[in-house]
């Protein structure tokens, strides 16, 4: 049989205030091609859909679609939640989904209660057993007060277990003639962050060992973290990573789905399909004169900036009036590190005046430019020729 395997498409993510829907239908209808065109039995989406638990109308709009233009194949479409999804508005979906083809998990579940859903495939006539596991917090997992009582090792340690309890439940009814599947949203000890990751969620606390996962399985399908990777487990443990990079953290990722090929009996085979749409995010680093020279070669590409310049006043103007796609403009850390200036004692008792002071801060912030503090100057001039003239009209 053949599986497409995908996860973490954050729908409804914005990027420096910048809404990326349009990309992100892109993306989803050419994920909906390749289910088509690769004729699969199966996609398995490991979780978070949406980027938020209160995703917009038109987030839901778009994954509503998708999930209907997979099923619309022919596959079997089965997705759980991550961690940003609010897993008991996914279960609130779940009789509609089902009425159209779709098995949705958003909360741990029993094997007899939905926590297993089995399958025959439509190419072959072969059973899948499909273990499922929604992201499960750990303030879920460990009771309030052992978090309280327990050290934090102590919490990590329960929260493992548990996890491998659940499991072991779940996949307790593996069969030699079924293809065996484990799909969950977690973090796997050694996993490398793609870059966009709730961290808070990602931590120590919230991993696991890839041996909790039976020796048995025939794949392991996983979502949370955003880089595409195999973990070195007894049984096959993939990250397929986000079709598209979510944050500039993520911009030197390679964006796919995977295509697994598995039988009973058999190893699988898993390959790589790469994800052309959505725009590319990229960091240039260079002087205003050199990100001219850069400029026709950026096409639509989302741009973080980083001036090797000093900062004055206008130079984020300049720089997007270059680059209009600029959503970041900010001066290099390598180039210009915030100064450490120190405060010089008062000579005599005489306190500076605010002009020297404002110079002082601005050294602080690596700013050098005259027309600021001949700004400040006026201004402060204005103020206080202003309240002196009010101070006179009403004789105090």
């Amino acid at each position: 049989m053949r599986l497409l395997h995908t996860s973490d498409w954050h729908v409804g993510k914005t990027l420096k205030g910048h809404s990326r829907l349009e990309e992100q239908e892109l993306v989803l209808r050419e994920i909906v091609g390749i289910a088509r065109e690769q004729e699969v039995d199966a996609v398995l989406i490991a979780g978070d859909l949406y980027d938020t638990a209160a995703p917009s109308a038109q987030a839901q709009q778009l994954v509503v679609r998708t999930l209907m233009g997979l099923a619309g194949t022919g596959a079997e479409v089965i997705a759980i939640a991550g961690n940003h999804d609010h897993a008991p508005t996914i279960d609130a979906y779940r009789p509609l989904a089902g009425a159209a083809g779709i098995t949705l998990v958003g909360s741990v579940r029993t094997a007899d209660r939905g926590g297993v859903v089995e399958f025959r495939a439509r190419s072959t006539g072969e059973l899948a057993t499909v273990a499922v596991l929604p992201f499960l917090s750990q303030r879920y997992a460990v009771r309030a007060a052992e978090l309280v009582a327990q050290t934090p090792i102590e919490n990590t340690l329960a929260y493992d277990q548990q996890l491998r309890d659940i499991l072991a439940s779940l996949t307790t009814g593996f069969r030699d003639d079924a293809v065996n599947l484990v799909m969950a949203h977690l973090t796997v000890l050694n996993g490398k962050m793609g870059g966009g990751e709730r961290t808070a969620q990602s931590i120590f606390e919230y991993a696991v060992p890839a041996s909790i996962f039976p020796v048995d399985t025939h794949y392991v399908a996983l979502g949370h973290l955003h880089r595409r990777q195999r973990m070195d487990a007894a049984c096959p443990v993939h990250y397929c990573g986000a079709p598209m990079a979510i944050d500039f953290g993520e911009q030197d990722n390679t964006s796919v789905v995977c295509l697994v090929e598995a039988a009973p009996g058999t190893p699988v085979r898993v390959t790589d399909i790469p994800i052309q749409a959505g725009r590319r995010l990229r960091t240039l680093k260079g002087t205003v004169a050199e990100l001219s020279g850069l400029a026709g070669s950026v096409g639509d590409d989302y741009l973080r900036v980083w001036v090797r310049e000093p900062a004055r006043a206008g130079l984020r103007e300049e720089v997007t009036a270059l680059m209009p796609n600029a959503l970041e403009v900010r001066i290099d850390p390598e180039f210009a590190a915030p100064v450490q200036a120190s405060r010089p004692a008062s000579d005599g008792g005489v306190e500076r005046s605010p002009a020297e002071l404002f110079s002082e801060y601005l050294g602080t912030r690596s700013v050098a430019d005259p027309r600021v503090e001949e700004l400040f100057r006026t201004l402060h001039d204005r103020v206080t020729d202003n309240r002196s003239a009010d101070n006179r009209s009403t004789g105090s």
